[in-house]
């Protein structure tokens, strides 16, 4: 039972990667499996509706945004996040997403972007790379971003990507000086990142805000020098409504 569920999380994480629908011999190939077995399988996922099947192959089903909507609402993703994230989209024309840590993980949540974006919701495993990522770092305990950090690695994205802990440890210290997180072309070629963290309200009497969330803001970097300004204000606004 356990290898067969492991099998068909595969087949979901396949399709989803996937451009185009993907026929099950396809599937078969991609995941060394026989061909008997898959078609089992995507016989369960599609009638559960996390996969559907098309003439082309198989596709994503209509269970998966509303999976999507349930764990936005279980981490308490409410309307002015999606509102606040549409609003900087239509100003600023940049590509911009929420993103959490959690339970020694960071991931972004939920986004306004183009079809073409470098980025999207999910998993980040190379916070040390992402604006986003900096921000949280930055706010977690030492402690905390050293496990972090050493579980993660930090392994180059581009030729620009921080690598080291010392220059990681100085760029985190900048971050919480300055309030903001900002990268150049360290996670994708081309592309730069800002980010603002969301203090969240203390716990006690004297207990300073921590960023579990953030909200950030990707562009081209040719566009970076004269937009950087406008558009870090303008995080900054969306922002101090969130918190």
């Amino acid at each position: 039972m356990p290898q067969s569920v492991d099998r068909a999380l595969d087949l979901l994480d396949a399709v989803a990667e996937a451009a185009e629908p993907v026929p099950a011999k396809v599937l078969a190939r991609q995941l060394d499996c026989g061909l008997s077995t898959v078609y089992d399988l995507l016989g369960s996922l599609t009638e559960r509706g996390h996969l559907a099947r098309t003439p082309a192959g198989y596709t994503l089903g209509y269970r998966v945004p509303a999976l999507h909507r349930a764990f936005q609402r279980q981490l308490r993703i409410d309307e002015r996040v999606h509102e606040a994230l549409l609003r900087l989209r239509r100003s600023s024309g940049a590509d911009v997403f929420f993103s959490t840590y959690r339970d020694g993980g960071i991931a972004v949540l939920d986004g306004a972007a183009g079809p073409d974006s470098a980025f999207s919701v999910g998993q980040d495993t190379a916070a040390h790379a992402t604006a986003h990522g900096r921000a949280l770092l930055a706010a977690l305990p030492a402690a905390t971003r050293r496990q972090y950090l050493t579980a993660s690695g930090l392994p180059p994205r581009t030729p620009h990507t921080i690598t080291t802990p010392d220059r990681l440890e100085r760029e985190l210290r900048r971050v919480r000086r300055n309030g903001v997180a900002v990268e150049r072309e360290e996670s994708v070629s081309g592309m730069a990142c800002i980010a603002i963290p969301v203090p969240i309200r203390p716990s006690g009497p004297g207990t300073p805000p921590t960023a579990l969330t953030a909200v950030s803001a990707a562009l081209p970097i040719a566009d970076f020098a004269r937009l950087r300004g406008p558009l870090t204000e303008a995080l900054r606004r969306e922002v101090a409504g969130l918190g």
